[in-house]
């Protein structure tokens, strides 16, 4: 559309998109320059790559298509029942984090990504993030639209932190600036390749960086805990300068009474068939099966030409399930920032089809309301 037939109110409204979209469309100057041939391949000249997918900028003309396409058929709709929300058991999420080894595995979700797991006798929370607005500005960026489930103050004593990736909904500055600060001294925080500079620039020492399938051992009252970077396929960015400079991920987590999976954010690709086979060995029936509980992307999947590159839809999350072959799953990234043009609620009623379509059994891939808890089984003792 030419520049004068924009009307003024729309230019406004894309002002808040255009902003954060300068810093995460733009071209970028390489900042992880390496020798390839010493390297693996997913380590390049300009940056990080995906496996199976390149990742290509769709750039700013493609941003303006889709915002001016989702003008025009009034996108996002108004989600028709609002995000469920529930008051969380504080007494069991406080009482649990402190059981040590008699830690009753269990997960509560807090909104969007961020989830607090309790097991193998740690607390662990997964992109945390809790401001007001997921953005590079506190006055502009999509803004929450239902409070956390838990509050920073609510949480017991955060030991380990998993960050899949850079972008400003999944690395929130004053959320980890705050679980820095948290009583009895920081979380330790894993992140992907490159990540570790952005902490330091905080005062952040505590933090550990892999590559995808590296494995840092946390020693929990549980016994120790395994903590691996897995592959996903996505992309990083924060401002100008930095695409592709940080690596992204997803998480394998092994404790001796749950083995956990975090999706971060992804696109569907072989990743996730190729981590089942990693571990299959660990994973055996007799040494209690697969993943006890996986946390997968469900939300900011719409409109699919732009997006399936990097976020997968409901059917794919299904499809994830499967070729992690998890014995449960939950829908996380979603219902919390409008960051795409499906409806807030439009998830999980997509989920339930890809359910029955996949002939998956509801109680197999499930939801969670904002603040609620699910206690989950305890592997087998080996």
């Amino acid at each position: 559309m030419p520049a004068h037939l924009v009307r003024a109110p729309f230019t406004r409204a894309l002002l808040p998109t255009l902003t954060i979209a300068a810093a995460l469309f733009a071209s970028s100057t390489p900042t992880n320059a390496q020798n390839a041939a010493m390297n693996p391949p997913h380590h390049r000249a300009n940056g990080f790559q995906n496996n199976y997918l390149e990742f290509e900028p769709k750039g700013l003309g493609a941003l303006l298509k889709w915002k001016l396409e989702a003008r025009r058929q009034d996108l996002p709709q108004p989600a028709r029942t609002p995000t469920p929300v529930v008051r969380p058991n504080l007494d069991f999420i406080h009482a649990n984090a402190q059981a040590g080894a008699l830690m009753q595995p269990a997960i509560t979700w807090i909104g969007h990504a961020a989830m607090l797991a309790q097991f193998g006798g740690l607390n662990l929370l997964t992109d945390p993030a809790f401001s007001e607005r997921a953005s590079p500005l506190a006055f502009i960026g999509p803004k929450r639209h239902v409070a956390p489930g838990l509050s920073l103050a609510d949480l017991p004593r955060i030991d380990v932190v998993l960050i899949s990736h850079n972008h400003y909904d999944h690395l929130d500055d004053a959320s980890v600036r705050a679980l820095a600060a948290q009583a009895g001294g920081a979380p330790l925080f894993i992140v992907p390749l490159g990540l570790a500079a952005w902490f330091a620039e905080r005062g952040i020492a505590n933090c550990v960086e892999l590559d995808w399938w590296q494995a840092h051992s946390v020693e929990a009252a549980g016994g120790a805990v395994e903590v691996v970077l897995t592959p996903a396929q996505h992309w990083s960015g924060r401002g100008l300068n930095d695409r592709l400079a940080t690596l992204w991920g997803s998480y394998a987590v092994f404790a001796p009474d749950l083995h956990l999976f975090f999706s971060g954010d992804t696109g569907y690709s072989k990743d996730f068939s190729d981590i089942r086979a990693r571990f299959a060995a660990r994973q055996t029936p007799q040494a209690g099966g697969g993943f006890d509980i996986a946390l997968i992307a469900i939300g900011g999947y719409e409109p699919r030409w732009f997006m399936a590159p990097q976020h997968v839809d409901p059917s794919e999350a299904v499809r994830i399930h499967l070729d992690l072959n998890a014995k449960r799953s939950v829908g996380v990234h979603w219902g919390t920032f409008e960051l795409t043009d499906e409806s807030l609620d439009q998830p999980p009623i997509d989920l339930a089809a890809a359910r029955r379509q996949q002939q998956v059994p509801d109680e197999d891939f499930f939801v969670l309301a904002v603040g609620e808890t699910r206690r989950l089984e305890r592997r087998p003792a080996r």
